[in-house]
C-alpha cells in the first residue's frame, strides 16, 4: 500500500517534470544551465579558497604551537641556567667570606710580625749599644790583666777549669787549674805566684 503511494508519487513527479520540460523554452533552459554552472564554479572556487585558508590557519597554528614549545624549552633552559648562576653566586659569596676571613687573619699575622720585627729591632739596638759599651771595656780590662799578669787565657773551656799560658821572661808556663777541687784563695795564690814583683 505504502509502496503503491510512492510509485504513484514518483510517476506524478516524472509527469510533472516531462510537462515542465515540454512547456519550457530551450533558451531559458540554457540560461538556467549557465547560471547553475556559474553557481557551481563559484562554489568550487569558494571551496578552494576556504580550503587554502584552512590550510594556512592550520600551518599558522602549527607554527604558533611549535614556537610556544620552543619558548617553553627556552624558559626551562633559562631557569636551569639561572639556578646554576645563583648557585655559583652563593659559592662565590661563601668563598668571598672565607677569603675575607683569611685576609683578616693574614693581616693580623702581618701586624704581629711587624710588631715582633719592631721589638727585635729595638732589642738589637739595645744589644748593639750594650755591645758598643761593654765589649771595648772588657777588651781593655783583659789587656790590662795581660800586661800585669802576662797570662793569656783560653775561653773555650769548661766553667770550672782555668786554662791558659803564663809568658814569663824566660819561660812560658801552661796553666790548668780545676777550681772545683781547690779553694778560691789557693787558686788566687797560685796565679799571683806567676806575677813578677819587679816593676
Amino acid at each position: 500500500m505504502a509502496q503503491g503511494h510512492k510509485f504513484q508519487d514518483l510517476e506524478e513527479t516524472g509527469e510533472a517534470l516531462v510537462a515542465f520540460i515540454n512547456s519550457s523554452q530551450p533558451e531559458k533552459l540554457r540560461q538556467v544551465k549557465v547560471e547553475h554552472q556559474a553557481l557551481f564554479d563559484q562554489h568550487v572556487e569558494t571551496r578552494k579558497i576556504v580550503t587554502h585558508i584552512l590550510k594556512d590557519m592550520a600551518q599558522i597554528e602549527e607554527r604558533a604551537g611549535q614556537r610556544l614549545l620552543d619558548m617553553q624549552e627556552e624558559k626551562k633552559r633559562r631557569d636551569v641556567e639561572l639556578e646554576s648562576l645563583e648557585e655559583q653566586l652563593r659559592q662565590c659569596t661563601a668563598k668571598s667570606q672565607i677569603t675575607d676571613s683569611e685576609i683578616q687573619f693574614l693581616q693580623r699575622e702581618l701586624e704581629s710580625l711587624r710588631n715582633s720585627e719592631n721589638e727585635l729591632e729595638t732589642l738589637q739596638n739595645e744589644v748593639d749599644e750594650d755591645t758598643t759599651e761593654v765589649i771595648p771595656s772588657a777588651v781593655y780590662v783583659a789587656q790590662v790583666y795581660y800586661l800585669i799578669t802576662k797570662i793569656k787565657w783560653e775561653y773555650d773551656t769548661q766553667p770550672n777549669i782555668l786554662k791558659g799560658v803564663h809568658y814569663g821572661a824566660d819561660l812560658a808556663t801552661p796553666i790548668n787549674v780545676d777550681t772545683s777541687s781547690r779553694s778560691r784563695s789557693d787558686v788566687s795564690d797560685q796565679l799571683w805566684g806567676f806575677v813578677s814583683t819587679e816593676w
